[in-house]
């Protein structure tokens, strides 16, 4: 999991009117929201040979411009999970650049009426000049828990996972709920128990597809695990020997589950 701030070496900022230098950064996605690379997985330094369909100036990245680039093109590029693994500062700032890249594709036309959208002067959002709407970028609140039973962790396997085979729980939060009320309902509706001393930990920008995920810590209270068939197909209690980890520490799940193996 990315620990420093996003901040450390960029500067928000927007224009549509820029275009970059030679030596500017550039994020090129395709239509699968994946990253363009060179041969030696830097970023590229020229559009030649692509067709474009925006260029949107985001802001400084190391003291230079950064763009974000969207192209036609059938050629593959690299899934951010794998950028990760080799550059994690350059996956920090391709999560931030990918996002502002869905909203573009996304809003150039009023979700309310059908009419192009204009980019605001002082805020990263597309206005729509007829019947006034607002499109800001969209994030997800999510909630991600780790609940401990003494020296147990409880972990479930859900069946949109077929790659791993026990996860913490979590979920997105709903219209009209607070966060904390999220948490309780997940773990109700798929484990069917009730927890306590819930405690915020940290949150975690989730670029798969838009998530904001926050992470909390919870005790058992009272309940017998039942699974609710659905999302959720089993649950255990683990200890922490018997905790099979992730490939990656990408995510605030494995943050989590460090932080109980390391305080057990």
């Amino acid at each position: 999991m990315i620990e420093k701030s996003l901040y450390e070496n960029y500067k928000i900022n927007f224009s549509e009117e820029l275009t970059p230098d030679s030596d500017d950064y550039l994020f090129i996605f395709n239509e699968n929201r994946e990253l363009c690379l060179d041969e030696d997985k830097k970023l590229p330094t020229s559009l030649d040979n692509f067709n474009v369909n925006f260029c949107l100036y985001i802001g400084d990245y190391k003291d230079k411009k950064a763009f974000v680039i969207n192209v036609d093109t059938n050629e593959s590029f690299y899934p951010l999970h794998e950028v990760y693994e080799f550059d994690h500062d350059l996956y920090h700032i391709a999560g931030k650049a990918v996002l502002v890249n869905d909203w573009y594709v996304s809003h150039r036309f009023c979700g309310r009426c059908g009419t192009p959208t204009q980019l605001d002067e002082k805020d990263m959002m597309l206005k729509c000049p007829s019947c006034g709407q607002n499109h800001y970028p969209r994030i997800s609140p999510a909630i991600i828990v780790a609940i401990r039973k003494g020296d147990e962790l409880l972990m479930a396997k859900h069946s949109y996972h077929d790659n791993i085979r026990y996860a913490l729980i979590a979920g997105f939060v709903e219209p009209g709920e607070s966060i904390e009320e999220a948490v309780h309902r997940e773990v109700l509706e798929e484990v069917g128990i009730k927890i306590k001393n819930l405690k915020y930990q940290r949150s975690q920008s989730w670029p798969f597809p838009n998530s904001l995920m926050l992470g909390f810590t919870a005790e058992y209270e009272s309940g017998d695990i039942k699974v609710d068939g659905d999302e959720i197909v089993r649950a255990h209690w683990f200890k922490k020997d018997e905790i099979i980890r992730y490939a990656s520490d990408i995510s605030i799940s494995d943050w989590l589950i460090q932080s109980f193996i390391d305080n057990v």
